[in-house]
């Protein structure tokens, strides 16, 4: 089915017209980015290259978001030099990748990205796939193609983003327009939107990324396709998705990414059974996720730590409970049957997007926390309070309850317990029993068994 979509969507491929082949120069006079904002790392690399008789150039979503007023959280460098001549500069560098060779320069814990000019790949589909650079879908899988700045320009992916910054003249550079895209707040492709979406699909999710992070609008015609073409998702290598939604849900704008990802049809191919959850009960799996993302959203304005196990946790809990009913229904006993569901989820799940171990075992704990948390009688409530995921369990039980899910008032049972004393906490202990209808247990006191035994046994006359 995913091939003939492919097939279908690759025969009518619009071509248009370049941008023109000069860029657009804006001197100091004309832009608001800073110099001294910039990464003297980044300057310094800059100007060796240079120095050394290469082009090189501050390139990408650090002069974007230097123009925005962002601080950059990388820098970017684009060179005529290749990545063996950048490496032969510098000591301290390293080449990096298959797909998209690049070099990274450490100084310390700050590393600048160096990429060569690229161009784009010969539009002849059998002499492309003959060299191993593209898949029969489109996909472009290696982009070693080396070119000159304007070729380079026109082969990244949006507008504002095929920006250059020559830190030697104080200018910017703009090839396709990317400057009054800003002042649009839009997110345009560079080229055709469907062609480009067919050699990498991700970069329907880089859309999404940018609309959600600048508070853009995605345009028209480069939001048109992406719906139509979700599918392809499901070709991208599982580790590179993960990574991609990591970007997209821990950078501050996760609610919104949400939003979008649902809006364009994004969500069920990453999450294929939430997508299901979602559809089946679209209120609660719904609101359960945003929360979730607001909360996430929050800690990360506010400088705290987050964990992608508990993201994780609550982007798939909506589709755990039908999958412990399946279990249930076979025989198994609620925590068994939590255990072996979440074996299943995490298993599905792990084979469209490659999360990682330290972050699954303690998502499945998480899950595992829910069936513990109601059973408080004895000494167990007591032992769960010492147990290392309390406090995540916790907090995702009062996530469900926010959601609307009932659960008895548990979560303001386990709220009051964690504030009370001791003798306090044995109380309710106490009142447990006797909300279940249970008498409680009399302390036995000294005798032997035999002794009670006699003492307890019925008379003749009794009986």
């Amino acid at each position: 089915m995913l091939k003939k979509l492919i097939q279908t969507l690759r025969s009518p491929l619009r071509r248009t017209p370049p941008a023109p082949a000069l860029p657009i120069e804006l001197p100091r006079s004309q832009h608001a980015l800073e110099r001294e904002r910039i990464s003297r790392y980044a300057l310094s690399v800059v100007d060796r290259l240079e120095k050394a008789g290469y082009q090189a150039y501050l390139v990408g979503g650090c002069v974007r978001d230097l123009l925005l007023g962002f601080e950059p959280k990388d820098f970017d460098v684009a060179t005529s030099a290749t990545p063996e001549q950048v490496r032969a500069e510098f000591r301290n560098a390293r080449v990096i990748g298959r797909r998209f060779k690049l070099v990274h320069v450490h100084f310390g814990r700050e590393i600048i990205e160096v990429a060569t000019f690229r161009a784009n790949h010969p539009t002849g589909d059998a002499e492309d796939e003959a060299q191993g650079s593209r898949h029969e879908s489109g996909r472009i899988l290696r982009d070693n193609i080396y070119g000159n700045q304007e070729q380079d320009a026109q082969r990244r992916d949006f507008t504002i983003n095929a920006l250059y910054y020559d830190a030697s003249g104080e200018r910017i550079l703009d090839y396709a327009n990317g400057t009054q895209d800003i002042r649009l707040r839009q997110i345009r492709l560079i080229g055709d939107p469907e062609q480009r979406y067919l050699e990498d699909p991700v970069r329907m999710l880089r859309a999404v990324r940018f609309a959600a992070k600048l508070d853009f609008e995605i345009e028209t015609a480069t939001a048109e396709p992406i719906s139509r073409l979700a599918p392809l998702l499901r070709d991208i290598p599982a580790p590179r998705l993960y990574d991609e939604i990591i970007k997209l849900l821990l950078g501050g704008k996760a609610e919104r990414t949400f939003e979008l990802l649902c809006q364009y049809g994004l969500f069920a191919p990453l999450f294929p059974a939430s997508g299901e959850a979602l559809e089946r009960d679209p209120e609660y799996a719904g609101s359960l996720i945003r929360q979730a993302l607001a909360n996430t959203d929050t800690r990360i304005r506010e400088g705290k730590p987050v964990t992608p196990a508990f993201l994780f946790a609550a982007l798939l809990w909506p589709a755990l409970p039908e999958r412990v009913r399946y279990h249930q229904d076979r025989g198994l006993p609620p925590i068994p049957a939590m255990q072996e569901a979440a074996h299943d989820l995490t298993q599905q799940q792990c084979q469209r997007t490659a999360v990682p171990k330290r972050f699954t075992m303690p998502m499945r704990e998480i899950w595992d926390m829910q069936e513990r948390l109601p059973r408080r009688q004895g000494k167990r409530a007591d032992q769960l309070l010492e147990n290392p995921r309390f406090r995540a369990g916790y907090d995702f039980l009062l996530l469900r309850e926010s959601a609307g899910e009932e659960t008895g008032g548990l979560g303001e049972w386990w709220t009051r317990y964690q504030e009370v004393g001791d003798s306090q906490r044995r109380e309710m202990i106490k009142n447990l029993s006797r909300e279940d209808g249970a008498p409680a247990k009399r302390r036995r006191r000294g005798g032997s068994n035999r002794k009670r035994r006699t003492s307890d046994a019925p008379t003749s006359g009794d009986e």
